[in-house]
C-alpha cells in the first residue's frame, strides 16, 4: 500500500516533470548553439541512436513510436545532417541509423546542457540527496528500462 496522500502526485508523474524541465532545458540550449531545427520529438529518437548504429526498428520500439513515425522523424534528422543510414554489417539487408558529425556536435551541446541542469539540481538538492536520488533512479531502472 502506498504511503503517498491521495492528493500529491505518484513518482511517475514526479519523474516525468522533472525529465520534461530537463528536456525542454536541453532542446532550448542546444537551439541557443546552432541547432534549432531539432524538435522535443526527433530528439527523443536521437537520443536512443547507439554509438555504433541503431537499426530503425529498434529506434521505433524505444521511443514507442510505430516504425513508419520512427522513419519520417530519422528522415527529418537525415535531412538536417544529424544522421545517415548505413548498411549493417551483421545484416546486409538491413541498415542503421548512425550519428554525423553535426550529430555529435548537437550531442555536445545537450551534454553541457545536461551537466548545467543536473548542478543546479544538485544544489538545490544537496548532494547527498542527488546521489540517493540518483542511486535510487538506477536501482529501479533495472525493473523498468528493458533496453539497458
Amino acid at each position: 500500500m502506498s504511503e503517498r496522500p491521495p492528493d500529491e502526485p505518484n513518482l511517475g508523474l514526479l519523474c516525468f516533470i522533472a525529465y520534461r524541465a530537463m528536456e525542454s532545458r536541453v532542446l532550448d540550449a542546444v537551439a541557443a548553439a546552432g541547432f534549432d531545427d531539432v524538435t522535443a520529438a526527433q530528439g527523443r529518437v536521437f537520443a536512443r541512436i547507439g554509438p555504433d548504429g541503431t537499426r530503425l526498428t529498434e529506434l521505433a520500439e524505444q521511443a514507442r513510436v510505430t516504425k513508419q513515425t520512427a522513419a519520417f522523424l530519422v528522415d527529418q534528422l537525415e535531412r538536417a545532417g544529424y544522421v545517415r543510414r548505413a548498411p549493417d554489417p551483421s545484416d546486409a539487408r538491413a541498415r542503421l541509423v548512425t550519428i554525423t558529425e553535426r550529430g555529435h556536435a548537437a550531442i555536445r551541446a545537450a551534454r553541457a546542457a545536461e551537466a548545467e541542469v543536473e548542478a543546479e539540481w544538485t544544489r538545490h538538492l544537496g548532494r547527498p540527496a542527488t546521489m540517493q536520488l540518483r542511486r535510487a533512479l538506477t536501482r529501479l531502472r533495472v525493473i523498468t528500462d528493458p533496453y539497458q
